[in-house]
C-alpha cells in the first residue's frame, strides 16, 4: 500500500468535499463546508472503524502530527487494543487524576490552615460545655497564649514534632514545672483532638510516658527535690475540714467525670490511684463494701472499703460504661492522672491537692467526732505506728467504720440540700496536713 500520498501544501490548498487517503489508514476528510479533519480507519475484530484525530491546523494539527498519531493508533490495533477505546480510558483516567490533584490541593490547603492556634480555639470551644467553669477554660487559653503559642501556635499542627514541643517546656520545665506539667497535657489533647479529625496524620509527640519522660524529670520528682532546698514543706495541701460542706456544693455543680470521682474519692477518704482503676467487680452494693486488691494498695495488702450510704447511692445512680467504674475518654480506659486535681486547680481554682482531702478526713474525725483513732486509720489504710497495737489488730474494724463513713458523708454533704448554700470562695487557705 502507497504511503504518505498527501503534501503539506496539497493539504493546505484542498479545498473540494471528500475524503482523501494518506497511507496507514490516515485520510484528509474535507467537508461541504471546507473544515478539514484528520480521519483514522482501522478494522479489528471483523469491524471497520473511523476514529477522529482532530482537526487540520498547519502548526498544531499538521499533516507530520496527524501521521504520529495514525502510527500509534496502528500499533495498538497491532496489538488487539481499540484505539478509540484506548483514547476514552486515558481522558477518563487523565480527568481522575486531575480531579485527584485538585482534591489533594485543596485537601493540603486545609491542612496548612490548621495550625496548633487554629486546632486549639476548635478544642476549647468544643470542651467548653463540658467546662461549666468559665475559668477553666479562660485558664487553658491563657496557658497556651502565653508557653505553647509563640513556638508552635502558627505551625500546622501536622508538622508539630518532638522538638516543636520541647521548645515549649525547655524554659519552664524547671522553674514552673506544674505549669510545664499543663501545657504539656493540653499540647497533647490539643495534638490528639487533631488527629482525631484527620488534621494529623504522625504520632502524638507531646505523649509522656515513653516520649516525654525520655526527656524530662517527673514532675513530682522535680517539685520535691525544689521542696527539699526550699526547705519547705512537701505535705499535701489540705482543705479546712470546716469549708468542706461548701467546698462539696461547689463540686457537685461541676458535670463529667473527674467531679464525680473526686466526690467518691472525699467520701471514701481513698487515695487517688485507688479510685482510678476502680472496677464494678470490685464492690459489693448489697454489702457497702469495696475490696481493693493488695496489687493497688500502697501497703501491697487488700483493703476492705466501709461504704457510706451515700457512696452507695452515687455507685448507683452511675452507668456502667465498661470495667472501670470512672472511664476515661478512650473506650476501656480509666480516668486520666491528673484529671481530680485538674478539677481543683483548673476548674475551681484551688490551692488544694487531691491526697490532702485524706488530711481533711482525719482532722474532722479527730476533732469533732468521738470515733476512735485506729477506726480512722483503717479508714485510710494506714499501718499502725504503735507496734503492739499493730500485733493485736486483727480485724479491720470494717462493722464498726460503716457508722463512721455516714457521720463523714453526712457532714460534708450537709449542705448540699439547703436551699441557700454558702458558696465557697475561689481560693481557699490551704493548710498541710501534720
Amino acid at each position: 500500500m502507497e504511503i504518505n500520498k498527501l503534501t503539506a501544501v496539497g493539504v493546505a490548498n484542498h479545498k473540494k468535499k471528500g475524503r482523501y487517503a494518506d497511507g496507514n489508514g490516515l485520510y484528509l476528510n474535507i467537508q461541504a463546508d471546507g473544515n478539514k479533519n484528520w480521519l483514522y480507519r482501522y478494522q479489528l475484530r471483523g469491524k471497520r472503524h473511523w476514529m477522529g484525530l482532530g482537526g487540520y491546523d498547519k502548526k498544531i494539527n499538521s499533516l507530520a502530527t496527524a501521521r504520529e498519531k495514525a502510527l500509534k493508533a496502528k500499533a495498538l490495533v497491532g496489538r488487539g487494543i481499540d484505539p478509540i477505546s484506548h483514547r476514552e480510558d486515558e481522558i477518563r483516567n487523565n480527568a481522575e487524576k486531575v480531579l485527584i490533584s485538585a482534591q489533594n490541593k485543596e485537601m493540603e490547603d486545609k491542612l496548612n490552615s490548621m495550625t496548633f492556634k487554629v486546632c486549639a480555639t476548635d478544642y476549647i470551644n468544643k470542651m467548653k460545655g463540658e467546662w461549666t467553669n468559665e475559668k477553666h477554660t479562660q485558664q487553658w487559653r491563657n496557658t497556651l497564649a502565653k508557653y505553647a503559642y509563640p513556638f508552635i501556635g502558627e505551625m500546622p499542627v501536622k508538622d508539630i514534632q518532638i522538638e516543636d514541643v520541647k521548645r515549649c517546656l525547655d524554659p519552664i520545665w524547671s522553674t514552673k514545672t506544674e505549669t510545664a506539667s499543663r501545657v504539656r497535657q493540653r499540647i497533647g489533647s490539643i495534638l490528639s483532638f487533631s488527629i482525631a479529625h484527620k488534621y494529623r496524620q504522625h504520632s502524638n509527640p507531646a505523649i509522656w510516658k515513653g516520649l516525654m519522660d525520655q526527656f524530662y524529670p517527673r514532675p513530682d520528682k522535680v517539685k520535691q527535690k525544689r521542696r527539699e532546698l526550699e526547705g519547705t514543706s512537701e505535705h499535701h495541701e489540705a482543705l479546712p475540714y470546716q469549708n468542706m460542706p461548701s467546698f462539696i456544693v461547689e463540686l457537685r455543680k461541676l458535670g463529667g467525670t473527674a467531679p464525680i470521682a473526686l466526690y467518691f474519692t472525699i467520701l471514701t477518704a481513698c487515695r487517688t490511684s485507688e479510685v482510678r482503676f476502680a472496677t464494678w467487680d470490685e464492690f459489693d452494693l448489697a454489702k457497702k463494701e469495696w475490696n481493693i486488691p493488695k496489687e493497688r494498695m500502697k501497703a501491697r495488702k487488700m483493703h476492705r472499703v466501709a461504704l457510706s450510704n451515700a457512696a452507695v447511692e452515687l455507685l448507683n445512680s452511675m452507668p456502667r460504661v465498661n470495667n472501670f467504674v470512672f472511664s476515661g475518654w478512650k473506650y476501656d480506659t480509666c480516668l486520666s492522672d491528673g484529671a481530680m486535681l485538674d478539677v481543683l486547680k483548673d476548674r475551681m481554682d484551688m490551692n488544694v491537692t487531691v491526697h490532702g482531702m485524706r488530711s481533711t478526713f482525719r482532722d474532722y474525725i479527730g476533732e469533732e467526732t468521738g470515733f476512735p483513732h485506729r477506726l480512722a486509720e483503717f479508714a485510710l489504710a494506714h499501718q499502725l505506728k504503735d507496734g503492739a497495737e499493730r500485733a493485736y489488730a486483727r480485724g479491720d474494724l470494717l462493722k464498726k467504720r460503716f457508722r463512721m463513713m455516714n457521720a463523714w458523708a453526712d457532714y460534708i454533704g450537709s449542705r448540699l440540700a439547703q436551699e441557700n448554700v454558702i458558696h465557697i470562695h475561689n481560693k481557699i487557705n490551704a493548710k498541710s496536713q501534720g
